[in-house]
């Protein structure tokens, strides 16, 4: 049974991504547990887990068909506590991690994220957009962190023949996410849930695309087989205003909570919203699950009553 490496293996995006694997491959999925905890690890008998630091060499003693780094705090209330772990998880370990792939002769595949594209000035977003990032803003930790990523990976694939694949995910969301994680899906859950009021940066008419964690998921397992470097695009091509969203949420929970609009967070993206052409012609994938649907089966895995 061939085995592929999940770094970031125990955060949100990687436990269904390692669920999902486990099915046809051994997976290792290595995580520090820096923004998630080793208090309830996914078992499976092809599953085994590692606690590691990946800003320090990884050592696997096996072949790898593929490598997949996710590892990186990805919400504003992660990368903003934790600013240096953030940068040298997408320098460090990155270059660690392809140092690896280039030993195995394994597949490396990058998440990177649709921070890159900054506070776009186009949209929607396509892959041969450069962005509006400022490089010393109090994003650039993860935005630029990203971009560096992306540059080293894409100079591995060029100079080094590494085989590597470049992900640009937009917004997701879907069962297992932090109530905490202070991304806009959970927090307005976790208001409906404790009876506040919901939270809702700036005047809430920032445009956004949601994608269901399960479509996203599938993206990633056919990009396995991908003959195309990237960078491509994940995510829903379905933009929605926040306020909409709160709506949407309200609706299906059945909840009255009012609106408490907060402070807008400094650079906070105006719009967000992936072209898509590329995952449809390279990896035959684009999202199946409305909003309304993914939206309900979030609210289940919560134990909310709808």
């Amino acid at each position: 049974m061939e085995l592929i490496v999940v770094v970031g293996g125990n955060g949100f995006l990687g436990r269904h991504l390692v669920q999902e694997l486990c099915k046809e491959y051994k997976v290792i999925s290595v995580d520090n547990y820096l923004t998630s905890s080793d208090g309830n690890l996914l078992k499976h008998p092809n599953l085994s887990h590692v606690r590691h630091d990946i800003i320090e060499k990884l050592d696997i003693k096996e072949p790898i068909k593929a490598i997949y780094h996710m590892a990186s705090p990805a919400s504003p209330v992660d990368y903003f506590k934790y600013p240096l772990e953030t940068m040298l998880v997408n320098s460090s370990g990155t270059l660690n991690l392809l140092n690896l792939a280039k030993e195995k002769q394994a597949r490396f595949i990058l998440l990177s994220t649709s921070e890159v594209y900054g506070d776009p000035l186009q949209s929607p977003q396509s892959e041969n957009y450069f962005g509006n990032v400022n490089p010393v803003g109090p994003r650039s930790v993860y935005d630029e962190g990203k971009r560096y990523a992306e540059a080293l990976t894409n100079l591995y694939n060029k100079e080094l023949s590494v085989d590597t694949v470049i992900l640009r995910v937009f917004n997701t969301y879907g069962p297992g996410m932090r109530l905490t994680d202070g991304r806009v899906v959970p927090a307005i859950i976790n208001a409906i849930m404790s009876n506040q009021l919901i939270p809702v940066q700036g005047d809430g008419k920032q445009l956004r695309s949601f994608c269901y964690v399960g479509d996203l998921t599938q993206a990633l397992v056919k990009t396995l087989e991908s003959k195309n470097p990237g960078p491509i695009n994940i995510g829903s091509n379905q933009e929605i205003t926040i306020l909409q969203l709160v709506e949407i949420i309200k609706k299906i929970a059945k909840s009255d909570n009012e609106i408490n609009h907060q402070p807008a967070r400094v650079e906070d993206p105006s719009n967000r919203c992936p072209e898509l052409t590329k995952a449809k012609t390279y990896l035959d994938w684009e999202p199946s699950t409305s909003l309304e649907e993914g939206v309900r089966l979030t609210l289940k895995s919560y134990g909310l009553d709808i």
